[in-house]
């Protein structure tokens, strides 16, 4: 095996922790450099403080704010699966096609969920 490709001993209780939260704020940097993901993150910061004006209950609440969070975190999966078939190769395969296409739907799908649930609940609340 070559010097450079060593790979690191498995790190083991706090410290396997403690090293996770900072490889994953990594994540989140990298997630901001995205255009996609940083508009909507940056969308959620007024409408995740609004989840508590408008919703009713604590699961009302939960549900507002889990939309939008779900919308972000399928945002940086999707942003994932593109620069896992980006680094595969450049050349355009049906395949990474595929990939591409469905991380995308999902996306969509989350948008969707996450618009019907934010109209629903100012449906009610005008009609209140």
């Amino acid at each position: 095996m070559n010097d450079n490709t060593s790979v690191e001993p498995k790190r083991q209780g706090l410290s396997r922790v403690w090293h996770a939260f900072f490889y994953s704020i990594e994540g989140l940097r990298a997630g901001w450099q995205e255009p996609a993901f940083r508009q909507e993150a940056i969308l959620a910061v007024p409408i995740l403080p609004a989840a508590w004006w408008l919703g009713q209950s604590w699961a009302e609440v939960g549900l507002l704010v889990g939309v939008v969070v779900a919308v972000l975190v399928v945002e940086l999966l999707n942003t994932a699966i593109e620069a896992t078939v980006d680094r595969v190769g450049p050349e355009w395969h049906t395949h990474s096609k595929r990939a591409k296409d469905m991380g995308s739907a999902a996306v969509l799908l989350s948008l969707l969920l996450c618009g019907g649930v934010w109209l629903s609940a100012l449906w009610r609340w005008w009609q209140a």
